[in-house]
């Protein structure tokens, strides 16, 4: 994912011609307003208190303050999946670096976030004094070198480059689909630039016509031939605008659909051809057979890992297989640098219109998830069954690592469904400031969280935001006493894999709930049922339910992939 080096460098400041002057705070602030940003999560400090004072007062903007630095990138993170992007502000030093594990996983995940970190002025830096957050070493670039590793641009903005650096970072942001960092001096603020003369542009790279006919000349004769074709989609499709496309090319033709992990959510799984998730030798039977033993398998914003391949057990060959990833395409063997994902998409639609394929086994029948049979105590496979039966149509589903994501799999979202979750990154505690982002990016939208109890003592607090913001998720509370994922992996009964026993149920009132938020305990199947039915009658409030399971209930997937991990790691060797 690295820049051009025209993204990454500072650039001479090119003349503009006269125009209105405001601030620099402002020109930022209209660009992530072009960007469908309305909200900018973060945590105040001395070095930014002057830019929040321009955030709070600039039309169509409000600042949501978080318990910390990294859950404001979590929710960051969380709204930029639904709206294409988001930003956060922090002070220097310490509270961007609390934010920079955020921050790395939108780089790992393509996640579009602007990091802005309020520095110390302009002279205080050229100095090198010894302020407070800083090593204390007259170095203030440490922190920026930092963030270059884990984002797609940055810049140290001044009062003479802001506009222009600015709309550089941007413009990689939007062409990369990663984040970027911004350092504000507190004397930039407020610094008189030109207003911007038009919206930002971010021109698409000069297409190759001969080029493109080449690829699906190529296409064209794998395809030749082919009684089954199945679409494997990933993250970077979802996050390269692939969804209405790749909508259209599954209707021009009867070819089936997965996804990885991933990109669960970029398909319709109520559309006929989808088979669910991939995940390499673990998979169900039925999607392990469309992929595996389709005649041509396009791979769509796909890119490999171990936790979206059970291990990399995943079993396709180039020889039968299209890849399409941003900027590059590849069928066979043959690579094409520089053909966009959507216009090979849109390529590849119109040669399935031009094809007779026939209907393949299966294709037509609904992808459900298999019914829970009756049962006394409450287990993973009837929390999935339930959640899967409760989620209205258009609704978010967010799933934390571990027993949560891998039991998501297999729930078949409703019509417009979303989904979001982060396997490629990994980190715990994510999920319940990602769905304070997602609740606040689409209030249109009913975002439903299924998050492990491990995780969610990781930023419980963010409970409170919810509230203080009046955004009304469902929060499935996984309490299956501990570290269920790690205890799969490794040290089953060991004393670290344990968590502390918390009451669940009273967090929403500690965190400030008023009285209308729902808190509810379910340890059987009824109780469960109950619960959601609650749920849907209170869309307005928040619905916080304890899902008790028995400890070492795990998802079939997620056990599957343990095994594999635990191999990987070598323990014991």
């Amino acid at each position: 994912m690295s820049d051009t080096p025209s993204d990454i460098g500072p650039q001479a400041t090119t003349p503009l011609a006269a125009s209105p002057r405001i601030t620099v705070a402002d020109y930022l602030l209209r660009r992530l307003r072009e960007l469908d940003i309305e909200h900018l999560f973060g945590v105040p400090g001395d070095y930014n208190l002057g830019f929040l004072d321009q955030v709070t007062d600039f039309p169509g903007l409000s600042w949501v303050g978080t318990c910390n630095e990294l859950d404001a990138a979590y929710a960051a993170d969380g709204y930029a999946r639904l709206r294409g992007a988001a930003a956060l502000v922090t002070t220097f030093g310490v509270g961007e670096l609390s934010a920079v594990n955020g921050v790395a996983g939108a780089y790992a995940e393509r996640v579009p976030v602007v990091a802005v970190t309020g520095m110390p002025a302009t002279e205080v830096a050229a100095a090198g004094r010894p302020v407070h957050h800083t090593l204390m070493d007259g170095d203030y670039g440490h922190f920026g070198r930092m963030f270059a590793e884990v984002t797609v641009a940055r810049a140290d903005l001044t009062a003479e480059n802001a506009p222009a650096e600015i709309d550089r970072v941007l413009r990689a942001m939007r062409r990369h689909r990663g984040p970027v960092h911004l350092n504000l001096p507190t004397d930039v603020v407020l610094a008189r630039v030109p207003a911007p003369d038009g919206p930002l542009a971010v021109p698409d790279g000069p297409g190759d016509p001969g080029l493109l006919r080449d690829f699906l000349a190529s296409c064209a004769r794998m395809l030749d031939g082919a009684r089954d074709v199945t679409v494997l989609a990933g993250h970077e499709a979802e996050r390269f605008g692939l969804r209405g496309p790749l909508r259209d090319l599954l209707a021009a033709a009867p070819v089936r659909a997965a996804v990885f992990s991933s990109g669960k959510g970029v398909l319709d799984e109520t559309a006929p051809g989808f088979v669910g998730a991939y995940t390499g030798e673990i998979s169900d039977k039925r999607a392990r057979a469309a992929v595996e033993d389709a005649d041509c398998l396009i791979l769509a914003g796909a890119p490999v890992s171990d936790s979206v391949t059970g291990g990399f057990s995943h079993h396709f060959t180039p020889e039968r297989t299209i890849e399409l990833r941003p900027g590059r395409a590849a069928v066979g063997r043959a690579v094409y640098e520089g053909i966009a994902m959507a216009d090979a998409v849109g390529g590849l639609a119109g040669l399935l219109r031009d094809t007779e394929l026939p209907e393949p086994d299966g294709y037509g029948e609904p992808f459900a998830y298999p019914d829970a049979a009756p049962d006394a105590r409450l287990t993973q496979r009837h929390l999935w069954s339930a959640v899967g039966a409760f989620l209205p149509e258009g609704s978010v589903l967010v799933a934390e690592q571990g027993t949560a994501f891998y039991g998501a799999q297999e729930v078949p979202l409703p019509a417009d469904g979303r989904f979001v979750g982060q396997p490629l990154w990994g980190s715990i505690g994510y999920t319940l400031p990602a769905t304070l982002g997602t609740a606040l990016a689409a209030p249109d939208r009913r975002s439903v969280l299924v998050i492990g109890d491990g995780s969610l003592q990781l930023t419980a607090q963010e409970l409170g935001t919810m509230t203080r913001y009046g955004v009304a998720p469902v929060v499935v509370v996984v309490n299956n006493d501990g570290y269920t994922v790690e205890r799969a992996i490794h040290g089953a009964t060991a004393a670290y894999n344990d968590i502390a026993a918390w009451d669940y149920t009273a967090l929403p009132a500690a965190f400030g709930a008023g009285p209308g938020a729902v808190a509810v305990r379910a340890e059987t199947p009824a109780e469960l049922a109950d619960a959601l039915a609650l749920a849907a009658r209170t869309p307005d409030e928040l619905v916080l339910i304890e899902a008790v399971l028995p400890r070492d209930d795990a998802p079939e997937l997620l056990t599957a992939l343990a095994q594999r991990f635990a191999a990987q790691n070598a323990y014991g060797a």
